[in-house]
């Protein structure tokens, strides 16, 4: 699969969620105090991410 969301945990303990396309960090998140709050975030950028709009500051 050439992308993917991966759940890691920081060193202040906080799970965090990045995005990887082709092994390169595309983005992460803010970190969450628990595993599910990590989920949630995956749910939502899965659901909301495909009709977000596109703001172009060039």
């Amino acid at each position: 699969m050439a992308h993917k969301f991966e759940i890691w945990k920081d060193k202040k303990g906080e799970f965090r969620v990045r995005f990887k396309y082709n092994g390169e960090v595309i983005f992460w998140t803010e970190g969450y105090s628990s595993k599910a709050s990590a989920k949630n975030a995956i749910s939502s950028i899965q659901k909301n991410g495909p009709s977000a709009e596109i703001e172009d500051n060039s």
